[in-house]
């Protein structure tokens, strides 16, 4: 046999348990918050908004990678690139770049590409 009171109890629990709770977060003094913005050095603030000028950024001096085209994508707008299956290209990341895209080279093209329809090579 157990003894005692199980915390789960309907006699252990009361208004007065679950008030304090909410009392202790409307008694706390609003904190300020402040918007960060990232910044990348080298790189047009453009990028770091979200809107990727392919012609605008440079690949890294080193962090490029090839990678092979698993899957035909067609591209949603201009900052991407248009993928076919089986085909080449070059691929490297940016700073504070969403992980699922990577920005693609073929030739003077350039933009970004996703992530799951590449196998990163060598």
């Amino acid at each position: 046999r157990f003894s005692g009171t199980f915390v789960g109890n309907a006699e252990s629990t009361s208004a007065a348990a679950t008030s304090p709770p909410a009392v202790a977060a409307a008694t706390l003094p609003a904190v300020p918050t402040i918007p960060v913005v990232p910044t990348i050095v080298g790189v047009p603030n453009t990028v770091a908004e979200g809107v990727l000028n392919p012609n605008e950024v440079k690949p890294p001096a080193s962090g490029t990678r090839r990678a092979r085209v698993l899957y035909d994508y067609e591209a949603a707008d201009s900052t991407e690139l248009a993928l076919l299956a089986d085909e080449m290209i070059t691929v490297y990341s940016l700073p504070g770049m969403d992980p699922d895209w990577l920005i693609g080279e073929r030739g003077n093209q350039k933009g970004k590409v996703p992530v799951t329809y590449l196998e990163l090579l060598s």
